[in-house]
């Protein structure tokens, strides 16, 4: 989570001063009352809600800029659609946003006779025992096991338009938690973006993809912290295989750091993904920047005591001079104000470290 961003003046909205652009005279008057009108117009105006006016009003500007840079038609449609999609997507999700979410990947190909199709439906039933719910694919294989164990009441199916071999699975709801996506990466920004863990059974490239992008979002500070598990078939060596793939083609060549094995674990059991999974949120309720600190929120407050030996361990993480502070809610949160707060100004670099720090804190 981010900070609003900053309401922008009127006038700061230009087209780019070129050949293309300087004859349009899109900012009149006129056009922009007629803009202002329209965002207005759309306000629910007996719905109390954060006002999003400045953000809808940026994207009728985009829309018009669409319009007047004559783009090909191809290049339009997919604006159009992706936004579309998004916008739907976000809609569903919306009213479950209180209920922590596992996305699971896997093969479409897995039959229900497979050990993996069974150990999918068992974890996704486990995890729904843990107050979760699943999104999924929709489709078949490992896709239908997640959906069949979490239940249709507990699940999100968010399905890819295919040629061939994906069909939604009969026990995904078509109607409030189903999404139908024509672009695959609305669907894997959805499949991130809305969840609060990963959980990654044996699978083909697809899978590989899934995995590779959000361990990539997470090392890189563009996704959240999440448990990200990786679950092998009992006594399996698929996941086994590409963990000594990672250490010995990424890490020792110096393509990853040591402190990114701390982001994934490999296991082939799902009693101890579950708990994984669970554990991460023990303690550590959910993050956020605020300028340039960052925001830890917390189930229960840390002792001084504690504080001051976790600053001794993880002071490689902080800026310069800088320190961890116990608060409560800053100024600039609207969100879960009366949960204890850990503050301090993280290098945005050592997401392993902070994954680690994250550990220590759900001990306490």
């Amino acid at each position: 989570m981010t900070d609003q961003p900053t309401p922008r003046a009127h006038n700061e909205m230009r087209f780019p001063e070129n050949a293309h652009t300087e004859s349009f005279n899109a900012w009149d008057p006129e056009i922009t009352a007629q803009i202002d009108a329209l965002v207005q117009r759309a306000k629910q105006a007996d719905v109390p809600e954060e006002d999003i006016s400045d953000l809808v009003r940026e994207i009728v500007v985009t829309a018009l800029k669409t319009q007047h840079s004559q783009l090909p038609r191809g290049d339009v449609k997919i604006l159009s659609r992706s936004m579309r999609e998004l916008r739907f997507g976000f809609r569903v999700f919306g009213p479950y946003r209180h209920r922590r979410k596992v996305t699971i990947f896997g093969s479409a190909r897995t039959r229900s006779s497979d050990v993996d199709y069974k150990q999918a439906r068992a974890f996704a039933r486990k995890m729904v025992q843990r107050g979760f719910m699943v999104i999924t694919g929709a489709g078949p294989g490992i896709m239908q096991a997640g959906n069949q164990g979490a239940g249709p009441e507990n699940s999100f199916g968010i399905n890819i338009r295919l040629p061939y071999e994906q069909s939604t699975n009969a026990y995904v709801d078509r109607g409030d938690r189903f999404i139908d996506c024509r672009f695959f990466f609305t669907r894997k920004l959805m499949f991130v973006k809305e969840a609060n863990a990963v959980a990654l059974f044996p699978g083909g490239f697809g899978t590989h993809d899934e995995g590779m992008e959000v361990l990539t979002l997470v090392q890189t500070g563009k996704a959240d912290p999440m448990p990200i598990v990786f679950i092998d078939t009992p006594g399996g060596e698929y996941w086994k295989d590409w963990e000594r793939y990672v250490r010995k083609h990424l890490l020792k060549r110096g393509k990853i750091a040591e402190e990114d094995l701390n982001l994934f674990t490999v296991t082939d059991s799902i009693t101890k993904a579950a708990d994984e999974i669970a554990h991460f949120y023990s303690n550590f309720h959910s993050v956020r920047y605020v300028r340039d600190r960052m925001v830890i929120r917390l189930n229960r407050p840390i002792p001084q005591l504690n504080l001051d030996v976790m600053e001794n361990e993880f002071k490689d993480i902080l800026l310069k001079g800088a320190h961890f502070l116990n608060q409560g809610a800053l100024p600039e949160e609207t969100d879960y104000l009366n949960l204890p707060r850990l503050v301090f100004p993280f290098n945005r670099f050592n997401f392993g470290r902070l994954r680690l720090l994250i550990n220590a804190l759900n001990e306490f």
